[in-house]
């Protein structure tokens, strides 16, 4: 079903391939059973390793494998009492690891939204809300702006439609999208007839089929491309493992050679010398060294998790630290995807405006003094204006973070109008002129 070009298919045909139909949907039998065919809209996850294992993996250390050894030989010896004290320092260390790695684990935990948790689709004729990881090819999708997509889709309607395609293209501004049948070989940034999982809707409204879910999505093809790259030690476990090593080489010849020394040209007890070398090694060893960059890491994974930088693993936090370059051939790959209005030109007059990002935070100035809005019909004209012909609002999200639901160019208007220091309101519109790029404009008709 994967290989399949739904880009080069009538929609009368994809209907029959996949066993649907636009008006009515699939019925709850056919939802059943492309459940057990195709599973759960979910992307894959790697098998996760077994506490015990993660626990052991604590151990992993030279520097420990040192102290082991030594615990070892006071067994030897049976002075017992050292070997608990020495199998205690590991173990804590070990302990202190384990749950330190654990905590930096939960704080990704719960930071899937790569899929919506929520799709409109048609089923058995009716209009109903279903968890998007229950979708299954063949289902009609409603879509409305401000949806992600759930899966991949072949459009039947679009209306208006616009997405949001840079977690698959990079490309920063939206894309529009139609319902034409396009030609065999046509590339992936270009099947305007196709709307992709993990993507959003920036405006207009569309109906769709599902045509792929979970790994056999476009992002799902990458997020298996990503799992098969080979994992390479970061700069700070090259370093640290050379250090564990030089380390133990170092304490270990400087005890060897005391032992030598001592047994040589002192008349001490081999077994009371040996322990005194052991005792020496135990001290020397910095054993608490994997446990405070286990700590370190993590503190560093979860402040870069509050503020929306995802780490998979401990060491990335240390190896983003240590870029010195980043090579792009795109803008819109490393910008915020915001626009802010830093100045307006009205006819005889020009205005500054403070604030950045989406915030409607800041002032409309006048020769560096704040205007007053209600003393200046002009500007509060001209505010009501971009406010009315308008189809973008701003909210704050779950962080407290102010977003915007529609296109960034009409976002940054709206923030514009809520930096008036009065309240600016939508006037009422008799009709619109949506936008659209062949025209490049907007229009309203008010009361």
């Amino acid at each position: 079903m994967a290989q399949k070009k739904w880009f080069n298919m009538q929609t009368e045909q994809v209907e029959s391939e996949l066993g649907t139909d636009i008006k009515h949907g699939l019925s709850k039998e056919q939802v059943e059973q492309g459940r057990q065919k195709w599973g759960k809209n979910e992307l894959p996850e790697p098998e996760k390793d077994p506490k015990w294992l993660k626990f052991l993996r604590q151990f992993n250390d030279t520097l420990i494998y040192v102290l082991l050894a030594a615990a070892v030989l006071t067994i030897v010896l049976e002075h017992y009492a050292d070997t608990v004290v020495i199998l205690m320092v590991v173990l804590i260390n070990a302990v202190i690891g384990y749950f330190q790695e654990n905590k930096a684990e939960k704080a990704l935990e719960g930071i899937k939204k790569m899929l919506s948790l929520e799709s409109t689709v048609i089923r058995d004729g009716e209009r109903k809300e279903v968890a998007s990881s229950d979708l299954v090819p063949g289902d009609i999708v409603l879509l409305s702006p401000g949806d992600k997509i759930p899966a991949d889709l072949r459009l039947t309607v679009a209306s208006r439609l616009t997405i949001e395609e840079s977690p698959l293209t990079g490309e920063s501004t939206s894309v529009e999208k139609n319902t034409d049948i396009l030609p065999e070989d046509t590339v992936l940034g270009d099947r305007l007839n196709m709307a992709f999982s993990g993507t959003a809707v920036v405006s207009g409204s569309a109906q769709g089929i599902v045509a792929a879910t979970g790994a056999n999505t476009e992002i799902g093809k990458i997020n298996q491309s990503i799992a098969e790259v080979e994992e390479l030690k970061t700069p700070l476990l090259k370093q640290t493992a050379h250090f564990g090593k030089m380390i133990s080489i170092a304490i270990v010849s400087i005890a060897a050679l005391l032992f030598v020394f001592a047994a040589v040209f002192y008349d001490y007890p081999i077994g009371e010398l040996l322990l005194y070398v052991i005792s020496l090694i135990v001290a020397a060893i910095p054993e608490g060294l994997p446990a405070i960059l286990s700590i370190i890491l993590s503190l560093g994974m979860q402040v870069m998790a509050r503020n929306n930088a995802i780490m998979r693993n401990l060491p990335s936090v240390e190896t983003l630290g240590a870029v010195t370059v980043i090579c792009s051939d795109k803008t819109g790959t490393l910008t915020k995807n915001e626009m802010t209005v830093q100045s307006i030109e009205l006819s005889d007059r020009h205005l500054d405006v403070t604030g950045t990002g989406y915030a409607p935070e800041g002032k409309i100035l006048e020769d560096n003094q704040e205007i007053d809005i209600a003393e200046d019909k002009e500007l509060q004209l001209f505010l009501s204006n971009v406010l009315t012909v308008n189809d973008a609002y701003l909210r704050k999200d779950n962080d407290e973070e102010w977003t915007i639901s529609g296109e960034p160019t009409e976002g940054c208007l709206v923030t514009l109008a809520e930096k008036a220091n009065q309240e600016i309101d939508r006037l009422p519109l008799l009709s619109k002129i949506p936008f659209d790029s062949s025209y490049k404009y907007m229009a309203g008709l008010v009361e």
